[in-house]
């Protein structure tokens, strides 16, 4: 009965009940199908907002104004009267912004924003029971709650602090003037990332809305451009082959979905017959398997947020070596760099890469002391509340010291020729995908049950090793250098490097 009513739940949605017929007739939740709808109807809008409502078409405030009533239509669509937790956070937030001392706005959104997201996750828990809903509201909260902390701590750059007390990311990212109602709306609550993303830098936004986006970055590629009224008058590079190759993906995406991914389900992981009858290497690969299975949901939601913004002619990073323009600026993963990433540093560095970025703006580079550790608890707090994330994040701690240790003392011991560097390679990317793979599993489990039945039926051999192995090389760095205290503490706080900004998640 439970698993019954479990399944009815899943095909349900707070929001629209107009395709109904449609996730009917593909098997698929009606939430992800509106969810889909709502991408694809974004992306077909984009296009339409950069041909007909660019900056030479229409003022600033017709294209804030569109892309606000947009996203809002969205929100509407997708989550019904849930929509109302979003706009309630943002029009506080706003509120803040406006009210508050400009000395502590900052401190003021940050825990408005985080404390309201946290009350919503914990009533997810107990509201959809672990989850059900796989699109619900909370995935736009969580977005929406980088943006409020982005811009109340880059507005308190701007208006409290002195240029030589700010970092050159920060005083480039720094806003001078409170942004007006419609400008914060729009930043916060666009179509273009109101569902799934990305975070961007509100200077970077309104250079958008107000096209300088592409005309200052092709100025600082060639120093030839001779911009009128806040644009350039030479045209802009076309983002359409980026976004026909970032749709191509998405086509993989969703064809490994269907085919591969719905075969390997995680449960199957902690099913009981498999976990007392299936010998130790069986478990390990079919968990293998089922982890890199997995990954293609993310990227095709993310790849397509991507391409959503690229098509209305935002997202341009400038022209890269080969004089090809880029539109990267605001991608939320390197799929090559994820699939053959060597060392856990070089997965997290090409994984949700705007949410990295986020975490070194708003903490990493402000906190006083102890910046890893407050980081880590801000990026588990942010993700919700699951007892499995927890187990993630607890998890990845000694993984990454074992990694650290295990590179300074053996990866040097391989460079003397390409054979041994080939091995290394092969044999450090073999590592790397089953320590993720060991270290998500509770990320997706969620739950305290399952993830302790997978852990038993791994045997904790990732915990052990990992552990024994950092404090063993540490030991053994200790001995050999009197200084690799000082030098793996200020090592262990370097945030990993992404996109030109460090970032730790």
């Amino acid at each position: 009965m439970m698993a019954e009513r479990q399944t009815d739940a899943a095909f349900e949605t707070t929001g629209s009940k107009w395709l109904q017929p449609v996730s009917d007739q593909l098997g698929f939740p009606l939430d992800q199908v509106n969810f889909l709808a709502c991408q694809l109807f974004a992306l077909a809008a984009a296009f339409w907002f950069r041909l007909y409502l660019s900056p030479r078409h229409a003022n600033p405030l017709v294209r804030h104004a569109v892309a606000t009533l947009l996203g809002v239509a969205f929100l509407i669509f997708c989550f019904g009267w849930y929509s109302t937790h979003i706009l309630t956070v943002v029009v506080t937030s706003y509120v803040i912004i406006v009210k508050a001392d400009i000395d502590s706005v900052h401190r003021y959104s940050m825990v408005t924003a985080m404390g309201f997201l946290t009350v919503c996750q914990v009533s997810r828990v107990i509201i959809f029971n672990y989850g059900i809903l796989s699109t619900d509201f909370s995935g736009p909260l969580m977005i929406v709650t980088q943006k409020i902390t982005t811009l109340a701590f880059q507005l308190h750059d701007g208006t409290c602090k002195k240029s030589e007390q700010l970092t050159p990311e920060q005083e480039l990212h720094a806003i001078k003037v409170k942004p007006s109602l419609i400008e914060y709306l729009s930043y916060n609550l666009n179509f273009l990332s109101v569902l799934v993303g990305p975070c961007s830098n509100y200077k970077d936004y309104i250079d958008f809305i107000e096209g300088r986006h592409v005309s200052q970055r092709l100025r600082q590629h060639s120093g030839t451009c001779n911009g009128q009224n806040g644009y350039d008058k030479t045209p802009n590079p076309s983002p359409l082959n980026a976004v026909c190759q970032k749709l191509l993906v998405c086509c993989g995406c969703m064809l490994f979905f269907l085919t591969v991914t719905r075969s390997l389900p995680i449960t199957y992981n902690v099913d009981p017959h498999f976990v007392s009858h299936a010998p130790f290497l069986t478990r390990l690969t079919y968990a293998f398997f089922s982890i890199q299975a997995a990954r293609p949901k993310f990227y095709f939601a993310w790849t397509l947020a991507d391409a959503v913004n690229n098509a209305a002619g935002y997202g341009f990073m400038g022209m890269d070596e080969n004089g090809k323009p880029s539109w990267d600026l605001i991608r939320n993963l390197n799929i090559m760099g994820i699939e053959t990433a060597t060392s856990f540093k070089t997965f997290i560095d090409n994984w949700n890469i705007q949410t990295g970025i986020w975490l070194k703006t708003v903490c990493y580079d402000r906190a006083p002391k102890h910046r890893l550790a407050l980081t880590f608890i801000l990026s588990a707090l942010w993700h919700g509340v699951y007892p499995g994330y927890y187990f993630t994040f607890i998890t990845a701690i000694p993984i990454t010291m074992a990694a650290r240790a295990i590179r300074k003392s053996v990866r040097h011991n391989f460079l003397s020729s390409t054979d041994l560097k080939l091995f290394y390679d092969i044999l450090t990317w073999v590592a790397t995908q089953l320590a993720i793979c060991y270290t998500v599993m509770p990320f997706l489990l969620l739950a305290v049950e399952p993830t302790l039945v997978y852990y038993r039926s791994m045997y904790f051999h990732v915990h052990i090793i990992s552990i024994l192995a950092a404090i063993g090389l540490h030991q053994k760095h200790k001995a050999r250098d009197p200084s690799a205290t000082t030098k793996t503490h200020s090592a262990q706080c370097q945030p990993v490097h992404s996109n030109n900004n460090d970032k730790v998640d």
